[in-house]
């Protein structure tokens, strides 16, 4: 599903979905940052691994 398809769910739940996937994803940087760990994120189908300090400065 794309974001069109999830705000036009006849669900609610569903349609809550991407912000809450927002929210968690917003809430494991700053545990990241907080513990000084890292990250794994897929981006371009592929596992890249991004560290507290790369986090902090907002590149992440």
């Amino acid at each position: 599903m794309n974001r069109a398809d999830l705000s036009k769910a006849k669900n609610p739940a569903l349609r809550g979905s991407l912000a809450a996937m927002r929210r968690a994803a917003t809430l494991a940087r700053n545990t990241a940052i907080q513990t000084d760990t890292a990250i794994v994120m897929v981006r371009d189908g592929k596992p890249v691994r991004i560290p507290a300090a790369q986090l902090r400065k907002g590149k992440g």
